[in-house]
């Protein structure tokens, strides 16, 4: 392997898991967004994901409404399907142990796939690429429309961690999931927050389905196929830590990528041993602090 090893193969490789990566950071950034701010397990995600690109789909083929009015209003529609489930399903589990919120939003997984492959069948559907073209940087050839998603999930990645982090309504939200009652007492309607709080973390699966789908073709497997690895992603950055979602699902994505060009066997468990290693050595999360962690 390592003496057909060339530049094109390798930074090709790199480009990949960069890209890869840039999935895992979205989905995880969701994922951590809803267990950090409303200890809810949400097994839902990979579909809501799915969601994102199928509706983006039926936007294009049924509506007419290319990839850029998509990108605006297929979260919102995802999201708002995100606002009814927290009341039906999440909010009569909210004083319950962690498991029920995991074991009713797997069911709502289940379930929503089975509803789109009996519909739209298992066969992936093929999405209009909405950036033609590249650049030859000499040593590979960099598509426009994957140079957009990379730029375009890092943005959104700094965005979100700024919005949580350094603003006033990120201070109320985690001040929300230690103390609601003293939140509540400034005159702020925690419940509605914490409800937007998920729809927004639902936002951000769709968000990310609408990108990948003019790379991955449109299909009812393909959230269930990344969920995995999203979960991988946000225990070993630690559960509930944004930047460490973010930062852990890139750096897999490029791990994972190295590990094709130079042991191929050993791509699809490289992520899985990482995690296992983390567990072993920092249960709370390579970016959990020990602050946080008590």
């Amino acid at each position: 392997m390592l003496s057909n090893l060339t530049p094109q193969l390798f930074f090709g490789q790199m480009l990949i898991g960069l890209i890869n990566g840039s999935f895992y950071a979205m989905l995880s950034m969701g994922l951590a967004i809803i267990f950090g701010l409303m200890n809810v397990v949400n097994f839902a995600h990979g579909v809501q994901y799915m969601l994102g690109a199928f509706v983006a789909w039926l936007l294009l083929n049924m509506l007419g409404i290319n990839y850029w009015g998509a990108l605006v209003i297929a979260p919102i529609v995802v999201a708002c399907l995100g606002l009814v489930m927290e009341r039906l399903v999440l909010k009569p589990l909210q004083n319950l142990d962690h498991l029920y919120s995991l074991l009713a939003t797997y069911s709502v997984a289940l379930i929503v796939e089975g509803i789109v492959r009996q519909q739209y069948g298992s066969t992936g559907l093929p999405y209009q690429l909405p950036i033609s073209g590249g650049i030859n940087l000499g040593f590979m050839f960099m598509p426009w429309y994957r140079l957009w998603v990379v730029v375009f999930s890092l943005v959104t990645c700094l965005g979100t961690w700024l919005l949580i982090e350094h603003t006033k309504l990120g201070a109320y939200l985690r001040a929300a999931n230690e103390n609601p009652a003293i939140v509540e007492s400034f005159g702020i309607n925690v419940p509605r927050m914490v409800t937007l709080t998920y729809a927004f973390g639902v936002g951000l699966a769709a968000l990310s389905g609408v990108l990948a789908a003019p790379i991955y073709q449109v299909s009812p497997s393909m959230g269930s196929s990344i969920m995995i690895v999203i979960f991988a992603v946000v225990v070993i950055g630690g559960m509930g830590s944004i930047i460490g979602a973010v930062a852990t699902g890139y750096l897999l994505g490029l791990a994972e990528a190295l590990t094709k060009v130079f042991y191929p066997q050993g791509a699809n468990m490289v992520i899985f041993v990482v995690m296992i290693l983390a567990l072993v050595l920092r249960p709370r999360g390579i970016f959990t602090s020990s602050e946080a962690a008590r």
